[in-house]
């Protein structure tokens, strides 16, 4: 990942994240850059789960993933790096609705017995197995 490939219209939150990045870009763990690549590869409107980014790159887990991205997602597109279930990340919800809705994820929308009432993504339609992943990417 380079600070280049960061979107030039992509908004007010990109301007943290490119300072934000340039600042740890020289010290990012190789393994955290690989997530972030991977992360930059899913199309708008897709998702990987964290266990499908492990998957993808051969190593880690899940659980490894999941913490590159709360170091250093930041300046990535964070909300197409999700939980399995759907579940929208806490605390973070609304930006990731908006992020969603604007690339028209698939949503479940919830029941009214669901907290907060907020939709799941639908991962049966949402969900990216990279099978269109740029040629040549490791």
């Amino acid at each position: 990942m380079s600070e280049q490939s960061l979107p030039d219209d992509a908004g007010p939150e990109y301007d943290v994240a490119r300072a934000e990045y340039a600042e740890y870009a020289d010290a990012l763990p190789e393994y955290a850059e690989r997530v972030l690549e991977v992360a930059e590869l899913i199309p708008p409107g897709r998702v990987m789960t964290y266990g499908d980014v492990a998957e993808w790159l051969e190593e880690g887990g899940p659980r490894q993933v999941g913490r590159v991205m709360a170091l250093y997602g930041g300046a990535a597109p964070w909300w197409r790096v999700v939980r399995a279930d759907g579940q929208l990340l806490p605390g973070h919800e609304l930006r990731a609705l908006d992020h969603y809705r604007t690339e028209g994820t698939p949503l479940k929308e919830a029941s009214r017995a669901a907290q907060g009432h907020l939709p799941r993504l639908d991962m049966k339609r949402a969900r990216w197995d990279g099978g269109e992943r740029a040629e040549g990417h490791t």
